[in-house]
């Protein structure tokens, strides 16, 4: 509350106009509110039981009044918009004037003790998970055996409001994730990635790819493992950034341009925080990843591990190749890639076959499943 009214003063006072209070806050004031009115209510109750030792202690009425009512409600609201305020908030924080506001008018506030914004932030999601601690302590002691099935069963409902917001809060983690990826990556046209097709000008607007950008749109399609590697080149080492999706593996050059691909400033783009803290640097330094070559799907693609011995006369280390097939099993595409480390390498080999495993797996499933018809041989 220090923080919220401290901006909502700023705000009466013309300063810190385009901040979005909401998008930083959300209903927390109505949570506020909601959560005081049940401390109040049960503290009372257990009060009148001590002072008056023939007086029932009744929870029931309470807990119905607020697990059936507004309290998870007003929890699963806020809780929702809790990714989106975090990757608001790390944005607002480069902005000079919203960094005075948080270090020189919140920050210091004793009643703050010296905890910071994300840290407050995070705090009603630690409640909402301490609640059916609460009432699984209220069931043991209770002696009634109508009210202990009944606070049971509201103890199971809590816990699964708990199970499917956790879900929702990963999907729209995922979701922003995909995103920012969708912002940062750059999907080069074919004339653009190999010098060898030739296309006319008048026949490029009718060939161009429209739909590379909507790959990453997958709801069903998830982030495994990405980092920086080096790519073997016959002239050059390239530095690229990989990224291995459940389905298939994208090879990205890193570029540094101030601009980004199409003119607009990649300064302004707000990074979400639950991508790499490589990555987030990476981004703010104006940086976007161009696509290298079509993704390699992971069952046309083949690991291999480079033994020291065979790349020395490069001055490579830490190397292995991946290698593209195609559906006749011909290899249209290798890369030899050297990672930083021999554990960062192990840990990429690692990443890939089980992807690779789990992909194959499932795939498995589905073909004993479901009957599919034969592939056309013109695809």
């Amino acid at each position: 509350k220090v923080f919220m009214n401290t901006l909502k003063y700023l705000q009466i006072n013309e300063f810190l106009l385009n901040v979005d209070l909401w998008r930083l806050f959300a209903n927390l004031e109505e949570l506020s509110k909601i959560s005081l009115s049940f401390l109040k209510t049960f503290f009372e109750t257990v009060k009148e039981h001590v002072s008056k030792s023939d007086s029932p202690m009744d929870f029931s009425s309470i807990l119905r009044k607020f697990f059936q009512g507004d309290l998870c409600q007003a929890h699963q609201i806020y809780c929702l918009n809790y990714t989106s305020a975090v990757f608001y908030l790390e944005n607002l924080r480069q902005r000079e004037d919203f960094g005075i506001y948080l270090k020189q008018w919140c920050e210091q506030n004793k009643q703050c003790k010296r905890l910071h914004l994300p840290e407050l932030l995070v705090a009603p999601l630690h409640r909402l998970t301490r609640y059916p601690l609460l009432l699984n302590n209220i069931w043991k002691r209770s002696t009634d055996e109508t009210e202990k099935g009944f606070i049971w069963s509201l103890k199971e409902k809590v816990e699964k409001s708990i199970r499917d917001l956790e879900g929702k809060v990963k999907w729209l983690d995922n979701f922003q994730k995909f995103r920012q990826l969708q912002e940062v990556i750059i999907w080069p046209q074919i004339w653009d990635r190999n010098k060898r097709f030739f296309v006319p000008e008048c026949l490029k607007q009718s060939l161009r790819e429209k739909s590379s950008e909507n790959i990453l749109s997958s709801a069903n399609r998830l982030l495994l493992h990405e980092g920086r590697l080096t790519l073997a080149e016959s002239t050059r080492l390239l530095d690229v950034y990989l990224f291995l999706f459940n389905d298939f593996l994208l090879i990205t050059k890193i570029k540094r341009n101030k601009k980004k691909h199409g003119g607009s400033d990649t300064g302004l783009i707000p990074v979400c925080p639950s991508l790499t803290p490589e990555l987030q640097s990476f981004i703010r330094e104006g940086g976007f990843c161009t696509v290298l070559d079509q993704p390699i799907p992971l069952d046309r693609l083949i690991l291999k591990n480079i033994d020291p011995v065979h790349v020395t006369v490069f001055s490579l280390r830490n190397a292995f190749l991946i290698q593209h097939e195609n559906r006749y099993r011909q290899c249209v595409a290798v890369f030899l890639l050297q990672a930083q480390t021999e554990t960062a390498k192990k840990t990429w080999i690692s990443q890939i076959e089980t992807a690779i495993s789990n992909y194959t797996t499932q795939h498995e499933t589905k073909k004993s499943t479901f009957c599919f018809p034969a592939e056309s041989s013109e695809i």
